[in-house]
C-alpha cells in the first residue's frame, strides 16, 4: 500500500530541494569565481613582464575568458588588439591629413606616417597569421620570424614619431597623432615581450 505524501512531509522535501540548490548554485558561482580569478592572475603576471604593464593589463583584460592561461592565445590575442589599434591610427592619421591649415612640415611627417603605418600593419598581420599556425618541426625559427616582423613594425612606428620630435611639433592635429602612434607602439611592445616568453 503507497504511503500518503502529507503536506508537511511535501514541505520538508520542498525545502531540502531549495536548500540543494542554493548549495549548487554558490558553489558554481565560487568556481566560477576562483576560475576568473585564475585568468585574472595569469594575465597579471605576464603582463608584468612586458615594457607596459599597465597597458598590457588595460588592454587584454577584457579577453580573459578567452586567453584562459595559455601563452599562445594570449600572444594571439595581443597582437589582435594591437593590429586594431594600428589599423584605428592609421584610419585616425588619413582623416587628419584631410584637414586644411596643415603646413608643408606637418603634411609631409603625416606622409611619411602613413606608410610607415602602412609597413607596420603589413608586419603585424604577417605575425599574427604566422602566429596561427605554427606547426612541424621548425617552430622556433618560425617564432624567430614573428619576432622579427613585430621589431620591424616598432622600427616603423618609431619612424613615425621621430618625425615629430625632431621637428617639435606643437599643433593639436599633430600631438593627437602622435598620442595614438605612441600607444600603437607601445602595444607592439607588450605584444613582442609576451612572444618573447612564448615556450615551444
Amino acid at each position: 500500500m503507497a504511503a500518503k505524501i502529507t503536506s508537511s512531509s511535501f514541505n520538508v522535501l520542498a525545502s531540502l530541494l531549495t536548500l540543494l540548490l542554493c548549495i549548487s548554485t554558490d558553489v558554481q558561482l565560487s568556481l566560477a569565481d576562483t576560475t576568473s580569478k585564475t585568468y585574472t592572475n595569469y594575465l597579471q603576471t605576464a603582463c608584468n613582464s612586458t615594457t607596459y604593464p599597465q597597458l598590457c593589463f588595460n588592454s587584454l583584460s577584457s579577453y580573459t575568458s578567452t586567453i584562459k592561461t595559455n601563452d599562445l592565445k594570449l600572444c594571439r590575442t595581443a597582437l589582435t588588439v594591437t593590429l586594431k589599434a594600428a589599423r584605428n591610427t592609421s584610419s585616425l592619421v588619413k582623416a587628419l591629413s584631410k584637414q586644411k591649415g596643415l603646413s608643408k612640415t606637418e603634411a609631409d611627417i603625416i606622409k611619411d606616417c602613413i606608410e610607415v603605418i602602412g609597413d607596420s600593419i603589413d608586419e603585424l598581420n604577417q605575425s599574427l597569421k604566422a602566429l596561427g599556425s605554427l606547426k612541424g618541426s621548425d617552430i622556433e625559427f618560425q617564432i624567430a620570424n614573428i619576432k622579427t616582423w613585430i621589431s620591424a613594425a616598432i622600427t616603423d612606428e618609431d619612424t613615425c614619431t621621430e618625425g615629430f620630435e625632431e621637428r617639435n611639433i606643437t599643433d593639436e592635429v599633430m600631438i593627437k597623432i602622435r598620442k595614438s602612434i605612441v600607444n600603437v607602439t607601445r602595444l607592439t611592445s607588450n605584444a613582442l615581450a609576451l612572444i618573447n616568453i612564448l615556450s615551444y
